[in-house]
């Protein structure tokens, strides 16, 4: 496991390198809660991301959860002067586990995002209900709160 953790952020970070000259758009950072691990996040728009996760999930005979979401961003919902945004959107997600079945699954992250001003990190609050359907059908829910530097 742990040589799949090393190589996941050796990826992570060879992507930012190669990203870093797009202005910001790739981040890299943690997250703790169901799952605790890294998190990335890759700005393909002014409101729409790809979000990453890769950590080690708390729940029975669990070892690695990894997850992925496309994400649209509402800017304009909160009168405030700092930059918070609603983020939600569609994902999948797949749970490794020590004895039993592993488990697949979709996913729908709903969560909120400060960006400080000028800043290059992000701190973000999410919960996201989990339907498994592989190998059978089940429902939970993930949650978290991290921040990301951006490259």
């Amino acid at each position: 496991m742990k040589n799949t953790i090393i190589k996941s952020i050796f990826v992570m970070l060879l992507i930012s390198s190669i990203s870093s000259a797009q202005s910001n758009v790739f981040g890299l950072g943690i997250i703790v809660g169901q799952p605790t691990g890294i998190s990335a996040k890759y700005w393909t728009s002014s409101s729409t991301a790809f979000d990453f996760g890769l950590g080690y999930s708390f729940e029975n005979n669990s070892r690695m959860h990894i997850h992925a979401d496309y994400l649209f961003h509402s800017k304009d919902l909160f009168n405030t002067s700092e930059n918070i945004a609603l983020y939600y959107g569609p994902g999948a997600r797949l749970k490794l586990v020590d004895k039993g079945d592993s488990r697949l699954g979709f996913r729908f992250d709903v969560g909120l995002v400060w960006v400080p001003r000028n800043s290059p990190i992000d701190v973000f609050l999410e919960i996201a209900p989990l339907l498994d359907i592989i190998p059978e059908t089940d429902f939970s829910f993930n949650g978290g709160i991290g921040v990301r530097y951006f490259f």
